[in-house]
């Protein structure tokens, strides 16, 4: 068994060293596909963070003084409930919520997250309009509600949110059809690299059929190659995501607190779990690469 094994990974290497340059090309191609893949996943992620404030229709959110007490609570629901005819819904997201989302919001800037501390952070009422005709009306009505007692602040998305959901939605598809399309071509590429290698072998191949060489322990060696490509492939793109996500996380940190970005980062294991996917996503494309390959030209 472990003489089979030795054979097995030595035959692999081999391969691999006699066809350095299909090799490369193939580990080029997969960390870039890989890479924009991930590149994808987060900035859509990015995306969800910035707008999170403002998920499931939420056109405006009412935020309460720090500390403000159930009958405080109370009367402000009560004013935002009684606008039956433009407010669909009315949800109360007290401190401790308030201060979870500000830490999603305020990722990209530590100042501001310093400043709301769980001692100073207000709650909140999210409010959901009827129709996009009510939004406008709702609007109208921030500055009665900015006066209603224990009411700091009224804030509403205004044309920001619908710009950040068209790009979303924008680099969303185009990013992840280049993706596919990368990916694809790497699956090519291995397939082409463990063909010539097939053909470089063909004598040796035809020798071991002649002495009972079953089929799986001659293809053995050749899926590993390519699934080795693959998972090379990944780790490289994976290193390569988390060099640009840091970069990018920095820059924004160092951007204005004015800028409107600070939400616009994944700081969280979010970028962790895409580069084990990639990585994953990586070693399948090369396993199913390199198996019809070494199924297709076998018989050589």
């Amino acid at each position: 068994m472990i003489s089979r094994l030795r054979y097995t990974f030595r035959e692999m290497w081999a391969s691999l060293s006699r066809n350095l340059t299909l090799t490369a090309a193939a580990v080029i191609t997969s960390t870039i596909s890989l890479l924009l893949f991930g590149l994808t996943l987060l900035i859509q992620q990015a995306f969800s963070n910035q707008l999170s404030t403002w998920s499931g229709g939420v056109e405006m959110i009412v935020y309460l003084d720090h500390g403000s007490n159930q009958d405080q609570i109370d009367l402000v629901y009560g004013e935002l409930t009684r606008q039956t005819t433009v407010i669909e819904s009315v949800e109360y997201c007290d401190e401790a919520c308030t201060y979870a989302e500000a830490q999603t919001l305020f990722a990209g800037d530590p100042s501001a997250l310093k400043l709301l501390t769980p001692e100073i952070i207000p709650s909140s009422f999210k409010v959901k309009p009827v129709d996009k005709d009510s939004s406008e009306v709702l609007a109208s009505l921030t500055e009665s509600f900015a006066s209603l007692p224990n009411v700091f602040d009224v804030r509403t998305p205004e044309q920001a949110v619908k710009v950040l959901g068209e790009l979303q939605g924008f680099f969303g598809v185009r990013t992840l059809v280049i993706a596919v399309g990368l990916l694809f071509a790497s699956a090519l590429l291995i397939w082409n690299t463990i063909r010539t290698a097939m053909f470089a072998r063909r004598r040796e191949i035809e020798v071991m059929k002649l002495v009972g060489a079953t089929n799986w322990f001659i293809r053995l060696p050749f899926m590993l190659e390519g699934l080795l490509q693959g998972i090379v492939g990944g780790v490289l793109g994976s290193l390569g995501l988390l060099y640009l996500n840091d970069d990018w996380t920095s820059g924004v940190q160092s951007f204005s607190g004015d800028a409107g970005l600070a939400g616009f980062v994944v700081t969280d294991s979010y970028p962790l779990w895409v580069c084990f996917w990639m990585v994953l996503l990586g070693g399948f494309v090369g396993a199913v690469g390199s198996a019809t390959a070494a199924s297709r030209f076998l018989d050589v």
